[in-house]
């Protein structure tokens, strides 16, 4: 009898399930993971959830071991955590990082999964993805040491932007949200926190990340002049309108788009999505980034969750944990 595992699924637009997969058996260069834990990345996969993925971007948002299509029937999901239970000997018992859907085992091929480093616990390491997009994002804003810099966004990816920076020398480093409740978790990563209303303006370098118009309207009023804005949110369908005129033009303002799918040319000649990867794990040592995880469910909990992570019924929420079952 072939081996089977379980899977969750999207049915349909706001209704989710879990399903058994029939794995096969791990080829040469192959492995078999057990998954300890997987990640919820909120803004996307709720995105996903909610069948909001534009049509002209279905190919764009496929995720790399994703199955069926968008709207749904789909399996959607890349921050998964586990243990390699079949495969070279260099590799078993080794806790990896792999961008899988939610699912309780899988075969991958030996490439597609890295290396946990032991000084980063399997729960932390759901957030390797999340912190590889805040590493791009930092690459491609090139903060220098100084700057003047708000993050707009105290979500998953606008957290671990912050958190980073909080590592750099000389840096006014603001965390910018309409939750006060988001100050706590700045305190905790080490930065300064504000509502909108009260940030910190004539800044060098903002980084956006609250997917809403009034954010990225509230990010280019936070410039100095000659300021860049990173723009690292993602709409979907959804269109937004932003004032171009006014002062814009004269005070040479730049936003620029900031996006993980392909690694930033400013992150030194010949470096790889494997590298990058590698580092984002490598900085995940560091135990204050446990504060982006606020909230967890077991595996057979997700259909449940799933909807209330989607319209908000969950508040607060950054990094929703998945567990299956004992480490």
């Amino acid at each position: 009898m072939k081996p089977t595992a379980k899977a969750f699924w999207l049915r349909s637009p706001g209704q989710g399930e879990i399903r058994e997969e029939t794995l096969v058996e791990p080829g040469e260069n192959e492995v078999l993971v057990r998954a300890l834990y997987s990640g919820v990345s909120r803004g996307t996969e709720t995105l996903v959830f909610r069948g909001q993925v534009p049509e002209n971007q279905h190919a764009t948002m496929r995720a790399p071991f994703q199955e069926g299509d968008f709207p749904a029937p789909v399996k959607y999901g890349y921050l998964s955590v586990g243990r390699v239970e079949e495969g070279p000997d260099a590799l078993l018992g080794r806790t990896v990082f792999c961008l899988y859907p939610h699912q309780s085992h899988y075969v991958v091929p030996v490439s597609a999964v890295t290396v946990v480093p032991e000084s980063v616990p399997a729960a932390r390491a759901v957030l390797a993805g999340t912190v590889e997009t805040a590493v791009n994002a930092l690459w491609d804003a090139a903060p220098l040491i100084g700057d003047r810099i708000a993050v707009v966004g105290g979500g998953m990816v606008g957290c671990s932007v912050a958190a980073l920076l909080a590592r750099y020398p000389g840096v006014r480093v603001q965390l910018v949200d309409a939750d006060p409740a988001r100050a706590g978790v700045a305190r905790a990563l080490g930065v300064d926190f504000a509502l909108p209303e009260d940030a910190l303006g004539e800044c060098d370098l903002v980084v956006h990340a609250s997917a809403s118009e009034q954010g990225l309207v509230r990010s280019i009023e936070l410039l100095a002049a000659e300021g860049t804005v990173i723009e690292l949110s993602w709409y979907g369908d959804r269109r937004i309108a932003l004032p171009l005129g006014e002062a814009f033009h004269s005070r040479r303002l730049t936003i620029r788009s900031s996006q993980v799918g392909t690694v930033s040319p400013a992150g030194r000649v010949g470096r790889t999505y494997a590298d990058r990867l590698a580092l984002a794990l490598e900085l995940l040592a560091d135990a204050r980034f446990d504060a982006l995880v606020t909230g967890e469910c077991a595996f057979e909990e997700l259909p449940d969750v799933m909807p209330k992570l989607a319209s908000g019924e969950l508040p607060g929420i950054l990094c929703h944990r998945v567990r299956y079952g004992a480490e």
